[in-house]
């Protein structure tokens, strides 16, 4: 059950579908305006301009081939190739597919990282990482490669409910696959590549700590044309925040429907790992071990001492799933938007609900229905607590609510709830956030 009042620094995670290999419909500026996480991305200048280059040249079975097109040599130094480790393997693969993003929005500036998904240049990111938490509607984007080239990127969309954006930039390129992160376990290794604090090509390892973890975050959105916002020059060091963890208000319509750039907090499903991240990693990759990604990087947790934007890795860092991601990723690129599922219900955490005289069991206590919504089509009302979404645990209200959140609209789910000590499991059909 994740800790609502320990901090967490938004950072800057198997096929569901066939990736297309172009876009579809090609979308200009902006989608959304609410730019979910923000995880610490470095702020500041960019990143230094070139690195050696090895090729691997051992044998290791793990060692993953070039996508498709031309060989691309590694972006990290190995010294001696015949002890080269498993991670080094995945570092020389994966590494030409992991870029760094440097945003600039006028007042403010700042640097992320970012994931090559197609070999025509698409790249996914956090959506913090291109609002520059929120403070640019219209930024300059320009990407490095792992060789040290510089492109012009141009920003096709965000989706702030996931903290996610998709940038292009022209070329041809070695994209990253995606893993089926239904399918991690525990104790799973796993690595990131990322630009920490502007380190291009940073390789951590370590192993996935948690599943179905759920976080709270501060939304960055971006402001709408016309809007002031007050620039956030974080005591001088840039605009990438170590955002806090938000404990929504027991009370709070969690369910209901808010527009996107109503929403100040995010909730998102994550996936638990002790890689090192840090400001900077913000929507690079996650691997698992055959070089796929598993998630994408988008916040660190902190302890209560830790000064906000001068804390880094403790451990305890957080990456979208990559079947959220992937699903994510490639709706914004065929359609210009994705969507996300809503249930339409009130909720708190049942451990905190007065109305329960007696708490046996955690869940989401549902506190009212709206009239004609999901939740009540499929006949649950107030006092039901509900215990299980799609056969994942629900401990919380933030739980239920990313698990809604991460779900596609339209889409149907198994809901488990309890009702005078009864569990009943019935299948409701989602509806549409707004």
């Amino acid at each position: 059950m994740t800790d609502n009042h320990e901090p967490i620094h938004p950072l800057p995670v198997e096929n569901l579908a066939e990736e297309p290999a172009k876009a579809k419909n090609k979308s200009t500026g902006t989608l959304g305006l609410v730019a979910v996480l923000a995880v610490g991305a470095l702020v500041g200048g960019t990143a230094g301009a070139g690195v050696a280059t090895w090729a691997i040249t051992s044998n290791n079975n793990n060692s993953q081939s070039t996508a498709s097109g031309p060989a691309v040599p590694a972006t990290i130094t190995v010294n001696d190739a015949a002890n080269a480790t498993q991670i080094t393997a995945i570092a020389a693969s994966a590494g030409p597919s992991v870029v760094t993003v440097s945003v600039n929005g006028g007042t403010a500036a700042g640097t992320g990282s970012g994931v090559i998904l197609t070999e025509d240049g698409y790249i996914l990111t956090n959506t913090h990482v291109v609002t520059l938490d929120g403070e640019s509607a219209h930024p300059t984007i320009s990407v490095q490669t792992y060789d040290g080239h510089i492109y012009s990127g141009e920003l096709i969309g965000t989706d702030p409910i996931t903290d996610l954006a998709i940038i292009k930039i022209d070329g041809t390129f070695q994209p990253l696959q995606f893993a089926d992160s239904s399918k991690l376990n525990v104790g799973d290794d796993a690595v990131a590549i990322g630009a920490p604090l502007g380190l291009s090509n940073t390789v951590t390892s370590g192993i996935v700590s948690a599943l179905n973890r759920s976080i709270t975050v501060s939304s960055s959105a971006a402001p709408q044309d016309g809007e002031s916002q007050t620039p956030n020059d974080n005591n001088g060091s840039g605009p990438f925040n170590f955002w806090e963890f938000s404990t929504p208000d027991d009370n709070s319509e969690q369910q209901q429907t808010p527009t996107a750039a109503q929403q100040a907090s995010i909730f998102l499903p994550v996936v638990q790992t002790d890689a090192a991240i840090n400001p900077g990693n913000s929507g690079g990759a996650l691997l698992d071990i055959d070089g796929k990604i598993i998630g994408i990087n988008v916040a660190i947790a902190g302890t209560q001492s830790t000064v906000v934007g001068q804390s880094g890795n403790i451990g305890v860092g957080f990456a979208i799933p990559s079947n959220l991601a992937k699903r994510v990723a490639f709706d914004i690129i065929n359609d210009g938007v994705a969507s996300h599922g809503l249930l339409g219900a009130t909720v708190m955490d049942a451990l905190t609900d007065s109305a329960i005289a007696t708490k046996t069991v955690v869940g989401a206590s549902v506190q009212s229905v709206t009239n004609g919504g999901a939740a009540q089509k499929a006949g649950i009302r107030k006092g039901d607590v509900i215990t299980s979404f799609n056969s994942l645990p629900i401990t919380s209200s933030t739980d239920l609510t990313a698990q809604v959140r991460a779900a596609e609209a339209g889409s149907s789910a198994t809901v488990t709830y309890l009702r005078n000590g009864k569990a009943t499991t019935v299948t409701v059909t989602l509806g549409e956030l707004k």
